[in-house]
């Protein structure tokens, strides 16, 4: 039985599922509007509040503090942190004031810093219903399991040409003549034929079928029946076998949340992609018609107070990217 394995996550969904399985903001924490200081914000700034669930929030990103860890005024690095808030705070109003925030480019820009934080309150989600302490003990218990059919084992083989060959030194080693000479002997595998066809210690799944099987089924000391794989005919002692101790739960914890968060994600895509209307032309370039089409839409639902700028037609530049970080499972 082939042992689970995590699979290698692409660069978007490392992103997802990192952000998502290291969860965010309260879930009752109100939409940031203006309100009077209280003892839920740091600070206000021109009357715009910094609320301490943002500090956090921020000192989480920076890797200050894991994630849940309390962060407030008494912390040592507290100060930094919210003077950096301010700072960003102070810079974002400026730039509204100078209508900055109006212009197309700065438009499509915020849309997609916007479509980014809604995709990962999507994912917030799905991991709070999804990815519990219930699926992340099934997944455990399961992992023990099949480690527990993966234990290790200590072989030799032989490696020769032909079914008639390997029966003959199989007769030999089964009379009584040392395995280990025999393998010296007559094995076709110069990889290991001068080390008496020993692997050593190995993980019977992590080997090449039929391999798994034949060891499963010799006892430990035995030698097996002659079998074919695509180098040819092998007998195969095991001399020996032992359970390697599974990792703890809170060991493996992080590689299971991270798992089950990108089969989450992973699934979500797939209905969405079956279910959207997505047009592109090869190349991956949307069709000139249809980028017209929407411009013109978003122009007819932008308000007329809005500054147009010089931009209209040039190539917007490449965004920088927002790094909503939290702390990466190990």
């Amino acid at each position: 039985m082939q042992r689970h394995r995590f699979p290698r996550l692409t660069p978007l969904l490392v992103a997802l599922a990192v952000l998502a399985a290291c969860g965010g903001p309260d879930d009752e924490q109100e939409v940031r509007r203006h309100v009077g200081f209280d003892a839920s914000a740091a600070a206000l700034v021109n009357g715009d509040p910094i609320y301490l669930s943002d500090v956090e929030l921020e000192a989480v990103a920076q890797g200050r503090i894991e994630p849940g860890e309390s962060f407030g005024p008494e912390h040592t690095e507290y100060q930094l942190v919210l003077d950096q808030l301010i700072d960003q705070r102070l810079l974002a109003q400026e730039a509204v004031r100078r209508g900055l925030d109006r212009t197309p480019a700065a438009q499509r820009r915020l849309e997609t810093a916007r479509e980014r934080l809604l995709g990962n309150f999507l994912m917030e989600d799905l991991v709070a219903t999804q990815v519990n302490e219930a699926a992340i003990d099934r997944m455990y218990e399961e992992q023990v399991r099949l480690q527990q059919l993966d234990d290790e084992v200590r072989i030799r083989h032989i490696l020769l040409e032909t079914q008639e060959e390997a029966r003959e030194v199989l007769e030999k080693a089964r009379a009584g003549e040392d395995f280990t000479a025999l393998a010296f002997e007559y094995s076709e595998d110069t990889r290991t034929r001068l080390d008496g066809g020993s692997f050593g210690w190995v993980s019977p799944n992590e080997m090449i079928e039929p391999f798994p099987a034949v060891i499963a089924d010799t006892p430990a000391g035995e030698i097996s029946e002659p079998f074919q794989s695509e180098q040819g005919w092998h007998i195969l002692k095991v001399e020996q076998r032992r359970t390697r101790p599974p990792k703890t739960r809170e060991e493996m914890r992080p590689e299971i949340v991270t798992y089950l968060t990108f089969t989450q994600i992973s699934q979500i895509l797939q209905d969405l992609r079956a279910s959207a209307d997505i047009q592109q032309r090869e190349g991956g370039l949307v069709a000139r018609g249809l980028a017209e089409e929407a411009g013109e839409a978003a122009a007819a639902e932008r308000p007329d107070d809005a500054v147009e700028g010089d931009g209209e037609g040039e190539t917007m530049p490449p965004e920088e990217e927002m790094e909503d970080q939290m702390e990466t499972p190990e």
